[in-house]
Order: structure tokens, then sequence, then C-alpha cells
């Protein structure tokens, strides 16, 4: 959505709302010629053409768009415009409908629209830098506005305009309209002079502004009375076109404009007043039913109220009317501006409470036939039906989670009590997946669980569907009761899920998996590709994954270049889009770690490691398997790194976890190996320690006393004796309990470095 330099700025326009009646002693044409030019703001703008940022911040009603618009008509630079709405407060939504507002201007790099499918958080990482070149490649400076920043609150989504403000081709600019400073590090931009910033004071309206505007109103006033009303409210434009209005019927001017109050609140409450006083029946009853909506047109005013000739109404009302603004040359869409709609759905919910959620509830129908469903969801939760809302946002679950729309997720079930979510299955089911794409297994578990537990209760049509959906998910994100049960969920379910449904790779892969743990490399390798072909289709993350465990089925064929082929593609597609911050792409890079330090790749190894421990930190009981395969995988990889203290840590927690998954043979053959590996990297070490020397200080910080150590390790007591004085030797202590003290500082033993 564009700002146009011809269209009068809502928040700067005059009010005279009523097509009959109201406001008779000014015309709506004298009044759009009494818009005051800022030539003193417009020319500051124009010489700031050296500095990155413009920040235009003050309240609603102080002219901001309509500033931008003199700017834009008087630069001769182009101008890629975006004005933001609640959907933009996502990091995804936000830097596509960026990247399309550029596109406008100058061609943008396909990558960037690929890092957005799975980007989420990682849009600022990956996405933005791609743009950013592209902006670089531009044939002459240009400048990006973005209008309404205060709707943003997101971190991520803020960071975005954070580093879009850094990084700028030279001549170019960011322009920054918001009612209130937002969080992108203004303090430093203004510390490094990076900014310049137009605030309310700047905005307000001067002395000499004031009066030519009044006097282009017809309005003769004392100059007493002038300097009065521009003190009262404080050079508010919106205030003193009000004022404007309001003066023009008075028989005594100068006596009306002593009187006359401009804060915010008075304001609105004479416009309220005089709005409901003027406006005929129909008019009146057109504007407050259609005050839902936030972008209007014909056919959406026509739909939500059931009737026909919208967009001729629009038209009449915004000739007649200057606080409903045209949003377009063609006259197709169009704003009410921010005090009207306010007070006119404020009077709706008060009169007609059932009606709004009607009228909610056809709006949401609009949006969603139409595929927005950015749009469709605010309305369909609005009409205070948690069911038909849960029904509408669980349909899209699976799909924004995978594109990295977790952000928009989290906004949507911010929307409901703790309670409504539990009450309802499907959002029950929608904070699961959120969840797992999060690597929060637990509350996973918890979600999920609450949703099969609700489907028992109530008996819904589609309670098998849910289910189902159920089971996957926590087949998928909190696996609990060992690889075959988990197969055999995951199977049934992919058998009834939708044939486009993007649960079904996510099946596949929680299948091949199942199978790879217990021994059937060939089933395995089958389910996983299958997988793959259908994550690549809509569901990168999946995909990944899905590489990253065919990967692991090479490594045990002993195919080490197709396990480098492999993982080179799935760190490829994390890196194209955006997945490298995604909790569950630890795996992805434990593999990778593992196969770069069999090939000798050091530093690739050292990167990658570096990267799985980042993520698994970030887990929160993820299903045992997943945290297993991913650990093993790291620790052989440190092992040949030669990081053996981190390697042992690994296993040892790798160790704990595999209690949970006890049918999974695979599992406990890849941790032998691996501890075999990490001992043999030990005993390479500063201390020569045997295998058979290890083994034993693994069982030294127990309980266990030498007689009962050699049962477990099926030797004499006095072999293990004899070790003993060997190891203690070696690692020149004198005491069972010196040599666990020295061998945790020295990282050949941890604390929690336990025979399982």
């Amino acid at each position: 959505m564009g700002i146009g330099s011809a269209e009068l700025d809502s928040e700067h326009r005059a009010v005279d709302i009523a097509r009959t009646g109201w406001g008779k002693g000014v015309s709506f044409s004298a009044m759009k010629t009494a818009v005051v030019q800022r030539e003193r703001l417009v020319r500051r703008l124009i010489t700031s053409h050296e500095t990155p940022v413009v920040l235009i911040d003050a309240p609603v009603g102080f002219g901001k768009s309509t500033v931008l618009g003199e700017w834009r008509g008087a630069d001769d630079r182009q101008f890629a415009c975006l004005t933001l709405g609640e959907h933009h407060d996502d990091p995804v939504a936000l830097t596509a409908s960026i990247a399309e507002a550029v596109g406008e201007l100058e061609p943008v790099d396909d990558g960037v629209f690929t890092a957005l499918h799975g980007a989420g958080e990682a849009t600022v990482k990956v996405a933005i830098p791609r743009l950013l070149d592209s902006m670089r490649h531009w044939r002459a400076p240009h400048v990006l506005v973005l209008d309404d920043v205060h709707r943003l609150s997101d971190a991520a989504s803020l960071s975005i305009i954070a580093t879009l403000a850094g990084g700028l081709p030279s001549g170019s600019q960011l322009a920054i309209a918001s009612r209130t400073e937002p969080s992108i590090h203004v303090g430093r931009m203004r510390a490094n002079r990076d900014l310049v910033e137009l605030t309310a004071r700047d905005l307000a309206m001067t002395p000499a502004e004031t009066d030519w505007m009044l006097r282009a109103c017809g309005l003769r006033l004392r100059p007493a009375s002038v300097e009065l009303l521009q003190a009262r409210t404080e050079g508010w434009p919106a205030g003193l076109y009000l004022a404007a209005l309001s003066l023009a019927n008075a028989d005594d001017p100068d006596g009306a404009a002593a009187r006359f109050a401009g804060d915010e609140r008075v304001v609105a409450d004479y416009l309220r007043d005089e709005l409901i006083s003027s406006l005929t029946p129909d008019a009146l009853r057109f504007l407050t039913r259609t005050s839902i909506l936030d972008e209007l047109s014909g056919d959406l005013c026509d739909a939500v109220l059931g009737d026909e000739g919208s967009g001729e109404v629009l038209r009449t009302l915004a000739r007649s009317n200057a606080l409903i603004s045209s949003l377009d040359s063609r006259d197709h869409s169009y704003r009410y501006h921010a005090l009207l709609r306010e007070m006119l759905e404020s009077e709706l919910q008060r009169l007609e409470p059932l009606e709004a959620a009607d009228l909610h509830a056809r709006a949401g129908r609009w949006y969603a036939e139409r595929g927005d469903f950015d749009h469709a969801v605010p309305h369909t939760i609005s009409t205070g039906d948690p069911e038909l809302a849960g029904e509408l946002i669980w349909s899209l679950a699976a799909d924004y989670a995978s594109a990295g729309r977790q952000a928009t997720l989290e906004r949507w079930l911010g929307r409901f009590t703790t309670a409504q979510i539990a009450a309802t299955p499907t959002l029950c089911l929608v904070r699961a997946t959120y969840n797992m794409s999060q690597g929060d297994g637990a509350q996973v578990e918890h979600w999920a669980g609450l949703a099969l537990q609700g489907l028992e209760d109530n008996g819904r049509e589609d309670g098998e569907a849910l289910r189902v959906a159920a089971s996957v998910i926590r087949s998928s994100g909190a696996a609990r009761e060992g690889a075959i049960r988990m197969r055999a969920d995951v199977t049934a379910a992919f058998d009834l899920l939708p044939e486009e449904s993007p649960w079904r790779s996510i099946c596949r892969l929680v299948e091949g998996v199942s199978y790879h743990l217990t021994a059937d490399r060939e089933r395995a390798r089958s389910a996983l590709e299958e997988g793959a072909r259908r994550g690549a289709a809509g569901a990168p993350h999946i995909y990944t994954l899905c590489l990253a465990q065919l990967a692991l089925v090479a490594l045990d064929d002993d195919d080490v270049d197709e396990a480098a082929r492999l993982t080179a593609e799935s760190t490829a597609e994390a890196d194209r889009h955006g997945l490298n911050d995604y909790p569950t792409a630890a795996l992805v890079f434990a593999v990778a770690a593992l196969v770069g330090a069999r090939q000798g790749r050091a530093g690739d190894a050292v990167r990658d490691a570096k990267r799985a421990v980042r993520l698994l930190a970030t887990l929160n009981e993820l299903s045992p398997w997943y945290e297993v395969e991913t650990r093993i995988a790291l620790a052989r990889s440190l092992a040949l790194l030669e990081d053996v203290a981190g390697a042992r840590a690994q296993l040892a927690a790798a160790g704990r976890l595999l209690r949970l998954t006890p049918d999974a043979p695979v599992l406990a053959q890849w941790l032998e190996q691996a501890w075999q590996e990490a001992d043999s990297a030990t005993a390479a070490g500063r201390w020569p320690l045997t295998p058979a020397e290890l083994r034993l200080l693994r069982y030294l910080p127990t309980h266990l006393t030498f007689r009962e150590i050699a049962a477990r390790l099926v030797v004499s007591t006095n072999t293990v004796k004899t070790q003993a004085r060997s190891l203690y030797g070696k690692l020149g202590v004198s005491s069972r309990a010196e040599a666990v003290t020295s061998a945790r500082t020295t990282g050949l033993l941890e604390t929690d470095d336990l025979p399982t």
C-alpha cells in the first residue's frame, strides 16, 4: 500500500463528515484547500539524503503520512512504500512485504523469497542480507518508506527494521513513521548521527501555519485567539481542523475559540457527538457495521453487510468525508481514520455485540475464501467463538510452522486465554504444533495430551482426524513409548491423512527413523526418501531432517561419500531457507560435523559441531530418540576433533536418555561404538590409558566396590585392582577419590559420565 502525495492524509484532513447538515460554515472543498504545505519539514527531509534513517514519530493526527507524501512528491528519488498492519508483526510476512514493495522498483534476488520459507526468526540472518545485497545493485538511490511501524512488537520483526536501518546503500534512506519510538537502537543512531528525526514538536503547526489554515477555512480570528487555539491544541493538526469546524458555526468565533478544548479526549467526544447527530441513519449504519474492517472495498463490504452497492457508498462517503480515504487511484480500497473507526467500533460493540460477532464471521469467511488468512484469522477470533477460530487456525498450523510463521501462530494464540485453549482441542493442537517447532517436547506432550482428552470428552464429528493429528504430533515431538510404537502410530496416521497434508512428510520421517533404529535399513531408506520428496515440496525443515537421517544410514553402510553428498544438501537447504537457528536442526549439523570430521575437514566440522551444541541447548525434553541420535553423532565428531571432554559429556547425556528408548538396538550399538572411539581418543592424549582402564575409570565415581565393578566388567577382582593401580600411576594420584577428582579436572570424566 503506497503513500500518495496527491491524497490528503486521513490524519491531517478536514472533518466534514456529514453529507448534509454538519459543518455548514466550511465546505469540504474549502477545507481540502486548507491543508498546510509543510515546506519547512520537506526541505529538512530532502537535504538529509546522506543520513541513512529518517524517523517521524508522533501520536495520531500529526500528519506523519502527509509529510511523507509531500516529501515523495518533492524528491527526485524513487520511493518504495509500505503501510504496516497487524499481520506484518511476523518476520516472514514483514520481509516478504518489504521485498515485494522494493521489487516494484528494482529486481529482487529470488533467494530472498526462498529463504522466507521456513525462516522464522532467522529471517534477519538470511533473507534480509540477501535483500540488502539486491538493493546495493540498484541503479540509483531509493527511499524505503515504512509507515505505521508502531504496529510491530515482535522482537524479530523489529530486528529486521534495525538491520535495514544499518544496511542500505549510500544515498538511499529508510523512512519510518510511527506513533511511538520503535525499539530499533534509535539512541545509537542519534549518537552516531545516522538519524534525522521529526517528532510531535516538529510536526505541530506553528502560529503562522495555524493562522494560514484558519484563514483558508474562512475564519478571521484575532491574533490572540489564534495563539490560544494553537496553544490549547499544542499545534495538533487534527485538533485544529476539528476546531475550525466547530468555530465555523459559531456566532462569536473568538468567544468559541476561548472555550474550545483541544485535548484528544474532548476532541474525540466532540467527533462522536457531531458525527452521530449529523449522519443519516443509513450512513451511520453503514459506517458502524463496516468499522470492524481495517481496509475496505465494495466487494468486502457487500459480503459483510449481506447487501449490494457498497462500492458506490464508499466512493460517495470518501468524496464528502475527510476521515474516509481512498487508498488507490481506482477507488477500489478505502480506510477510515483511526479515531473514526475506533469510535464507531466501540459503539458497535456497546450496542450490538452479537451483530459485531456475526460481521466478523462474515469478514473472516470472505478473506478465507480468497486465501488471505492473515486477515481471516483475526476476524474469526473476534467472533468470540474459540471452536470456530480453532478450526481455521488448525487448518493453517502445519503450513505456518513449516514456513517459519511461528510468530503469527503465537500472536493468534495470544488472543485466547489459557483456559480457552485447554478447552478447545484444535487450539491445543495448534499450541502443540508451535511448541514442536520450538523444540519443546514437554509442552508438546502437555498440549497434545489435553487435545486427546478433550476429544474423548466432546465426541466431535472430526474427532478421529484430530486424534490422528495428535498422534503424529506426539510421535514426532514427544515420543516416550519407544521406536516401534511411534512407527505404528505414524504409519496408521499416514493412511488416514489427506494426500496433500503436510503431516504426511513428517509421518514418513518418523517411520524411517524407527526402521533405522530397529536395524531395517532398506525400509528406513525407502520411507526417508519419500519423506524427503514430500518435504521438498513445501516443508524444507522436514526435507533437511530426512537427508540427515539418510546420511546416518549411509554411514552405517560405510558410504562416507554418499553421506557427504546428503549432508552438503541438507546444510545448503537449511541455509537457503533460514533454518540454521531452528532448535530441531541440531541433528542436521551434528551429522554434518561427523561427516566433516570423518573426511578430515576440521574447519567445517568444528563450525557445524558448534551449531549443533548451541541448538541442543535450546531443546526441552524433545523425543528421546532425537536427542540420543544427535548427541551420539556430535560426540563422535568431537572425539575425532580431539575434544574428548566434550565427546564424553554428550555420550553421558545420551546414555541417560537411551533408557527412554529401550527398543532401539541401533542406538545402543552406536553408543557403545562412540564410547570406544572416545576412549581411543583419550588413550591417544596426555595420559595413555588403555581401553580397559578407561572403562574402569567410568565406574570409580559410583558406590560400587572393586568386587562389584569386577562383576560388571566380567573380570576378576585382582584384575580390577591391577588396572586401578596402573590408572593411579598414570594420573599421578594415590587414591580412588583423587583419581576421580583428577579425571574430572582434566576432562577425562564428566560429572554425569557414569555407566548405564
